[in-house]
């Protein structure tokens, strides 16, 4: 007979390591394990450093987060470890997000964390730790489809946390459990309050954790000290409009603050690093119906050798606070291309591209890749182009 885990064998023969933040959702879970009674370990990550950010309020793994948490096990009578993966957060999390910038890309650090420092390195301390699962407080579902543990969206779609997750492999998705994915934000807070939890009304966090004040150009100026280099304000069209302090102070799709008027509104077009160029241009010029992904996850049924030649129709997320559209998945040779029907505007390399098999609540997750391209519609493509010259790869997008 299987537990509520899904696991063979009684709850308290059964080790789960809990990642605790110090929030109201993971210790709502770590409470929710206790309950139950399973053999519950808490486990909190300190990521960097937080002496600075310890006043800050919004931003999750802070000095006060790590004190929160510990009185969290306290109260629940759990023991609680605190992890030092500082230096493998810097290296895996934070560099990459800073070179990802300096490269003309909008990073998601928080999908990097996920990826590396949560999935993987704590799911093998946990492994060490004798656990039989890894628990965290994330909004989403798991079930069996088929002979398969597969990723679906949760209940409350407004906490929807599957876009940060399309990374999660189909090995480490067997050793996790979430068990928030059936419950709404309201119904946690009521849980955190009849467990006694010192933090039931404590804010959720907003920020980039390791950004202070979010003010991300000046965590990448002080990493890279060269990224801010000044550069041209170009048109497509290929007039020079002004100047610029340096491309990581800009993201696809942005409108104010660009630092030029032509009593037209322009946009961000395009980043160009090589030539230290930030290229504007109208609204439409951002519009782009293909995307070729780069480092694509697959976690749905059998696998993207089997997709056929004309592809399968999906439903793609390119924001995570935008909702699933209709899209079509190709594979090409080795290369991954998403075909977005109705088109999306400002979309941006280095964002991730997440597909699930419908829209709604019962939707699963089938995984998900980064952006490496966008294409942009006909006469920007061209004019893109005639600005980058050989800088303008050409990613070989199939005809629909």
């Amino acid at each position: 007979m299987l537990n509520s885990l899904g696991l063979p064998g009684r709850p308290e023969d059964t080790r789960v390591v809990v990642a605790m933040s110090g929030g109201v959702d993971s210790s709502v879970v770590a409470g929710m394990m206790k309950r139950e009674g399973y053999d519950v370990v808490g486990v909190t990550l300190q990521l960097y450093d937080h002496g600075e950010a310890i006043q800050r309020k919004g931003a999750c793994c802070a000095g006060q987060d790590i004190h929160d948490a510990r009185r969290v096990a306290e109260k629940l009578d759990i023991p609680h470890y605190v992890l030092d993966y500082e230096s493998r957060f810097k290296e895996q999390v934070i560099e990459r997000f800073a070179d990802s910038y300096i490269n003309g890309e909008t990073p998601i650090p928080c999908v990097t964390c996920n990826q590396t420092v949560k999935f993987k390195d704590l799911l093998e301390t946990a492994k060490d730790l004798g656990a039989d699962v890894l628990v965290t407080g994330h909004y989403v579902r798991t079930g069996m489809e088929g002979n398969q543990l597969a990723m679906f969206r949760p209940v409350d779609l407004d906490r929807d946390q599957s876009y940060f997750l399309f990374a999660t492999t189909q090995e480490q998705l067997d050793f996790l459990r979430f068990p928030l994915g059936g419950m709404t934000k309201p119904e946690v807070r009521e849980l955190a309050h009849e467990f006694g939890l010192a933090i039931a009304d404590k804010h959720d966090s907003q920020d980039i954790c390791f950004v202070p004040e979010g003010r991300y150009t000046d965590v990448i100026a002080k990493l890279r000290p060269h990224a801010a280099e000044p550069g041209d304000i170009v048109h497509v069209d290929g007039r020079v409009l002004g100047r610029h302090n340096g491309i990581i102070h800009y993201t696809i799709g942005q409108r104010r603050g660009i630092g030029v008027a032509t009593g037209d509104p322009l946009y961000v077009v395009h980043l160009d690093a090589d030539g230290r160029r930030v290229i504007v241009g109208p609204q439409e010029a951002l519009a782009t119906h293909n995307l070729l992904l780069r480092e694509v996850n697959w976690i749905g049924p059998g696998t993207l050798d089997d997709l056929p030649e004309d592809g399968i129709t999906v439903y793609a997320k390119v924001r995570s606070t935008r909702p699933p559209t209709e899209a079509i998945l190709r594979k090409s040779g080795e290369n991954i291309f998403v075909e977005l029907v109705a088109g999306e505007f400002g979309v941006a390399p280095g964002q991730a591209c997440v597909f699930f098999d419908k829209d709604g609540q019962e939707a699963r997750v089938l995984g998900g890749g980064w952006i490496q391209r966008a294409e942009k519609q006909e006469g920007a493509e061209a004019a893109l182009k005639a600005l980058l010259g050989k800088g303008w790869e050409a990613a070989g997008f199939p005809v629909g």
